[in-house]
């Protein structure tokens, strides 16, 4: 298969579905989109020459020869509509996270495997270019062994966010970036979350527990007015920090200072062309399973668990 016989409808067309809607055009796989909002369908099948439908049942049933379908709603939204879909035999990709309940994700999982269709999830952090840079430095044991992560996300809470908190909707990107980079799991999470401005959780710290004494603590809120996405790896010969938004990272060991460079890509191009290949076919080498977005929303369960009892939660993932 190639990319002009591969048809892709994006479900949920607001908030971030729009980006997928625009970059799916860009690669020439776009074939239909879903939403509920009349105006916003219409427009966008006006300007990009494509179906649209008010509803997944519509969709499925009139798409009868769809290879993959997008599901960017709301996240407590995402089991029924993904269930819906591999039902029907078609690859999913899910904004993250996969599910709010890890027991859903489960569920999807093996659905998907039933059906024999690709299940992923949208952690797009690991096809950010310097997050790839990072994982190569650390496999390739360059600065030594890595020990500990620390991650910083903050900004004003994006307006289409309506039914989670900001460790679903946020911390789990660093929850991902954090099992994909020690190529691990933690044994235990433990967290502090509050509320200040918003009905859910608003601000957190999460600590993350991995063998051998290895830690990642993830900080996000929604309350500093300026965008931050960065990022510490502290290696046994080095210190390695990049930057999300700007892809630039910098390494300091004890001899020198190394800043190198490259040229900027938009993660989400680069996160749909891999999945575009796993829909042809193509073995993708980081390619989200539906077992890595498990695994995320449990430590975010225990996230909120943690936070609400105040104590450590154990977990063998």
């Amino acid at each position: 298969m190639t990319n002009k016989s591969i048809k892709v409808a994006v479900v949920g067309t607001g908030g971030w579905g729009k980006n997928h809607v625009r970059v799916l055009n860009d690669l020439g796989v776009l074939t239909a989109v879903c939403d509920s909002d009349q105006g916003r369908i219409d427009a966008l099948s006006k300007k990009f020459k494509i179906n649209s439908y008010l509803s997944i049942d519509t969709l499925l049933e009139k798409e009868i020869d769809l290879n993959a379908c997008l599901v960017c709603t709301p996240t407590k939204t995402h089991f029924k509509v993904a269930r819906e879909i591999i039902k029907h035999k078609i690859n999913v990709f899910v904004e993250k996270p996969l599910s709010f309940s890890s027991v859903e994700c489960i569920e999807l999982t093996n659905l998907s495997k039933e059906n024999n269709v690709i299940l992923t999830s949208g952690y797009i952090e690991r096809f950010n270019p310097v997050v790839q840079d990072l994982k190569q430095i650390i496999d390739d044991n360059r600065y030594g062994e890595l020990l500990m992560m620390e991650f910083h996300r903050e900004n004003r809470m994006p307006l289409h966010i309506k039914d989670v908190g900001i460790i679903y909707d946020t911390s789990v990107h660093d929850i991902d970036t954090a099992l994909f980079i020690f190529n691990s799991k933690p044994n235990v999470v433990f967290a502090r979350a509050g509320k200040k401005f918003h009905n859910s959780e608003d601000f957190a710290t999460i600590m993350l527990g991995f063998p051998k004494n290895k830690v990642a603590i993830i900080a996000s809120n929604w309350i500093t007015p300026k965008k931050v996405r960065r990022f510490s790896a502290v290696c046994s010969e080095g210190t390695i920090t990049g930057d999300f938004i700007t892809q630039e990272i910098r390494i300091d060991d004890e001899n020198q200072t190394i800043i190198p460079r490259r040229k900027f890509k938009e993660p989400l191009t680069l996160e749909l062309e891999n999945f575009i290949k796993a829909v042809s076919g193509n073995i993708t080498k980081f390619l989200v399973t539906p077992e890595d977005a498990t695994a995320v929303t449990r430590i975010a369960e225990a996230a909120l668990i943690s936070s609400n009892t105040g104590n450590p939660v154990y977990l063998s993932l």
